[in-house]
Formats: structure tokens, C-alpha cells, sequence
């Protein structure tokens, strides 16, 4: 791999200038990056160049013009050979040049300065350790497949895991009678509320709360009504007749028109 050239001044020739600080200058008008190719806008110029030298820093020597080789003369810009003097703490310099490309960057494609990582999930617990409704089918379900896939388990020697689901087995085992009297006990509870809800006696109290005579003798009227006359279940505020009569039979005539006139395209058609 070739091995990089260093960047040195080749002449001790300067503007005779005060040297140019850079805490007099915009933080935005120089790169003093380290590892990369420091550089500066001109102050006469405002184009950028390169700083050469590593202990005594100066502009590189460049023409005011870009178009030379077009057949513009060659102007050499006042500022070549200018006198540089690094005098910022390049840190607090840099924290800035990060903070506004941050700022400047659409905010789409911003990223936080610190990045979160989303920790990983915990392992899951094994099933010995899952506290869950606990029956005969399941513990026994959980004990034979634990055997099947445990090395350590042979015969009645088992390890912590499998004697844990061993003992829930037998625990499940030995209350499985209780348990099967208690589903018994609660069948039988629910029948016997089931036959006093469903009782004559239940049904007809029903049957009288919710009906009664007047009930049935308003449903079985079926009284004539004469013409014109409002019912007894309309109310009083809601009207008959529109209250603007003229407008609502000019309403009517262009109702009427559009149908005629619609009805006769259709025809003809």
C-alpha cells in the first residue's frame, strides 16, 4: 500500500500578513477535522482551499480566477500564502459542526446523538416455573414431555425441573376426586335453579309483572278509525299541513315538470 505524503509548505514566502486566527472566523469557514484534509474559505477570494504545513499552517498559493484554462489570465488571489493560526478547542468546535449538520439535515433522516437499543427479550420461563390453572391433563402433559426431551431424567431419577413437574402430577392425581365431586356438586346446583326458574309458579309471577289485563285488552282493541281524526299516539306539536302552502305547491308543479320531462326522454329514447 503507498504510503501517504505528508502536506508541507515547499517555500517560506508569506503575504507578510498578520497571521489569520481562527476564533476570528465563522466556525463554518474552516474544516480542521482531525484525520481529514484541513481547508478554509479565503478570505479574499471566499473559495475554498487547502491549509498546508503541519507546524507552520498557511493557504496554498491559488489564482483568483477558475477560468485559466479557458485563457483568463493568471491573477494570483492576495490571500495565498496567508499565515493560519489554530487557536479554538477543536472539540467544542466539532460538538458545533455535528449540532448544526444535524440541524441542517432534513428530519426524516435525523438520527438522536445517542442511540437507544431496544434490550432483548428475557428467555422464557421453563414450565416447571409457569404459574397457570393446574389439571390433571396438563400437569400430565407437561411431565411427559419434559421426560421426553430431558437427558437427565431416567428412570425415577429425575432433575430439578422434572421432580418439580413430577410432584404438581401427583399433587393433581391425589385432588383429581375432590375436584371431579366439586364439578359434580356445581352441576347439580345449576340444574336445580334452572327447574325453580322454569317452575309454573315462577312463569305465571312473570307473566304477571310484565302483562296483566290492561295490557292484553290494549293489544286485542282493534277500534275502526275514522278519516281525517289524529291518533292518540301522535303528538300535538307535530303538523298537518306545510306551513308556507304557496311554496310547497310551486315545490310540486317542478317536481311534477322534471318527472313529465324525464318520463318523456325516457320514452323517446
Amino acid at each position: 500500500m503507498p504510503r501517504k505524503r505528508p502536506g508541507r509548505v515547499r517555500t517560506k514566502n508569506t503575504n507578510r500578513r498578520e497571521a489569520l486566527k481562527l476564533s476570528s472566523m465563522a466556525p463554518e469557514d474552516y474544516n480542521v477535522r482531525p484525520g481529514e484534509v484541513k481547508s478554509i474559505a479565503c478570505p479574499d477570494c471566499r473559495t475554498w482551499r487547502r491549509i498546508m504545513g503541519d507546524k507552520v499552517l498557511k493557504i496554498r498559493e491559488h489564482c483568483i480566477s477558475d477560468k485559466v484554462a479557458e485563457g483568463k489570465k493568471h491573477v494570483t488571489c492576495p490571500g495565498s500564502d496567508q499565515l493560519v493560526v489554530i487557536d479554538i478547542d477543536l472539540q467544542r468546535w466539532q460538538a458545533r459542526q455535528n449540532r448544526l449538520l444535524r440541524d441542517a439535515m432534513p428530519q426524516e433522516n435525523r438520527r438522536a446523538a445517542q442511540q437507544f437499543y431496544k434490550p432483548l427479550p428475557a428467555p422464557a420461563a421453563p414450565v416447571s416455573r409457569i404459574k397457570a390453572e393446574v389439571t390433571l391433563e396438563t400437569a400430565r402433559q407437561s411431565y411427559l414431555a419434559h421426560r421426553r426431551g430431558c437427558t437427565r431424567c431416567v428412570g425415577g431419577q429425575h432433575c430439578t425441573d422434572g421432580g418439580v413437574l413430577a410432584r404438581r402430577y401427583v399433587l393433581a392425581l391425589n385432588q383429581e376426586p375432590a375436584r371431579r365431586e366439586a364439578r359434580a356438586e356445581q352441576d347439580r346446583q345449576a340444574r336445580r335453579t334452572e327447574r325453580k326458574q322454569s317452575a309454573p309458579a315462577v312463569r305465571k309471577a312473570q307473566w304477571a309483572r310484565q302483562g296483566g289485563k290492561a295490557v292484553e285488552a290494549a293489544n286485542n282493541r282493534c277500534a275502526q278509525r275514522l278519516p281525517g281524526t289524529v291518533s292518540e299516539f301522535r303528538g300535538p306539536q307535530l303538523p298537518l299541513a306545510p306551513q308556507d302552502v304557496a311554496a310547497h305547491d310551486r315545490r310540486q308543479t317542478e317536481l311534477g315538470k322534471q318527472y313529465a320531462a324525464r318520463k318523456g326522454a325516457n320514452t323517446a329514447a
